[in-house]
């Protein structure tokens, strides 16, 4: 006998028969079967009450054998006391290694419902067709499943992780080309102005030096200087732009991204007075213009801003936003912290509490003043996004439509809790679409 058999048995013998659960205060009767005392009580007190079921005064049937057995001779069970006691606390013991329905060893596993069942519940009409296999054997598949799907997972990551590392050097190796190339072209430039200069200075020398002449020699010798003078074109070098053309784009980052995505509500008690935000789902405004009424410590009166209900303060989260803005818009957008200013016009930079990407007239897309390099777009974006890694101190702009990086702040960590911050410039800027409600500034 094994051991599951084994505490099976022993758990039979510590279950009452009436209530099928383990024994509470057991009591043996005269013909040797045991019960709880008040399972026993109960049942012969049922027994009184129906008619002929009083065979002998004080004594009632056995529930297991119908033995008259009188009340009076019923004995408490120490002993099974105890292995009760020990049946409950024991983990082998436990009801779930049994069926729920026929209380025996739950040894088989269906593959078709994928639940474990008992030999009972194997020969039932709802089983009988099924695949069924030993538990054990159940586990072991189960387990080469697992070992194969890790290593499925650890080849396809692999694969992966080659696939970016190609693509890192492709990039890289563009961004070289394009380097090497445009430094050939500004040494080419320099070298022709190079020249020119060279030719000019030798010429302008050839004046000086004719100053020195008589008039006469200098009259005789202007059509030579004229001649060469005409000889001499200046040639300006063609405009070289130096616009990066290779662009930071990680296949499936912005996949990755979306796992962190948040479903980000403007709150209109903060947006500007003429800043309109109007629920798509709803079908309302949630802001109207507020002409001369007071304005509460929260909303913005210094810019077309709004900021998001949320407020960060650790974790990771993203976010996008719609754009149809007009060419020459001016708008911001990135996170901001919960206490910025609202009433006065500053610069939206990190110094301030903001960390935005701003379009000013141009199409040019820059972080702030402050930061080394302005991210400059050849048209402005319809979709973007925005990651905040709040423990990382990061705050990273994405190109929704080609997947490119624009721009990232990077800081040792945050001060406060940062808020999504949004701006239009002006009214006929175009709109911001952020989840499902619109804003954008009444003319």
């Amino acid at each position: 006998m094994d051991a599951l058999e084994l505490a099976r048995k022993l758990q039979e013998e510590a279950t009452c028969s009436i209530c099928l659960d383990y024994f509470t205060d057991p009591v043996m009767t005269s013909c040797g079967h045991n019960f709880c005392r008040e399972c026993i009580r109960l049942t012969w007190e049922k027994a009184k009450g129906r008619k002929g079921g009083r065979k002998r005064k004080g004594s009632f049937p056995c529930p297991e054998c119908r033995e008259l057995s009188p009340q009076r001779n019923l004995r408490p069970n120490r002993l099974l006391t105890k292995m009760a006691e020990m049946a409950r606390q024991h983990p082998d013991f436990q009801s779930r290694d049994l069926c729920a329905v026929h209380q025996e060893l739950l040894k088989l596993f269906c593959e078709d419902d994928q639940i474990p069942i008992c030999v009972v519940c194997r020969e039932a009409r709802e089983h009988r067709p099924h695949r069924v296999v030993p538990i054990e054997e159940a586990v072991q598949e189960y387990k080469e499943k697992v070992k194969e799907q890790r290593r499925r997972i650890m080849v396809e990551f692999e694969k992966v992780g080659l696939l970016l590392l190609e693509e890192e050097q492709r990039l890289l190796q563009a961004l070289k080309a394009e380097d090497e190339e445009v430094g050939a072209r500004l040494r080419e430039s320099s070298a022709t102005l190079e020249r020119q200069g060279h030719s000019l200075e030798m010429l302008l020398l050839q004046l000086e030096d004719r100053n020195e002449h008589s008039p006469l020699q200098m009259l005789q010798d202007m059509k030579e200087l004229l001649n060469r003078k005409n000889s001499l074109s200046v040639q300006y070098p063609e405009v070289t732009p130096t616009v990066l053309r290779t662009v930071c784009r990680v296949p499936g980052q912005i996949e990755v991204l979306k796992s962190f995505q948040e479903d980000v509500v403007l709150d209109p008690t903060t947006a500007y007075p003429y800043l309109l935000l109007y629920e798509s789902r709803q079908r309302r405004y949630l802001t109207t213009p507020l002409e001369g009424a007071l304005h509460s410590k929260e909303r913005f009166l210094a810019y077309p801003c709004a900021v998001g209900r949320e407020t960060f303060s650790s974790g990771r989260h993203y976010w996008e936003v719609g754009m149809n803005l007009t060419g020459d818009a001016l708008w911001a957008l990135g996170v901001c912290r919960d206490n910025v200013s609202r009433r006065d016009r500053v610069p939206k930079c990190p110094e301030n509490g903001f960390w935005v990407v701003q379009l000013c007239k141009g199409k040019k897309y820059m972080p702030s003043a402050s930061a080394p390099t302005p991210v400059t777009l050849a048209e402005p974006p319809s979709h973007m996004g925005v990651f905040l890694d709040f423990e990382a101190g990061e705050v990273s702009f994405y190109n929704l439509k080609d997947g490119s990086h624009l721009h990232t702040y990077a800081q040792q960590q945050f001060s406060g809790p940062l808020q999504p911050f949004f701006c239009l410039g002006a009214p006929k800027s175009g709109q911001m679409v952020i989840s499902t409600v619109t804003l954008w500034v009444k003319g």
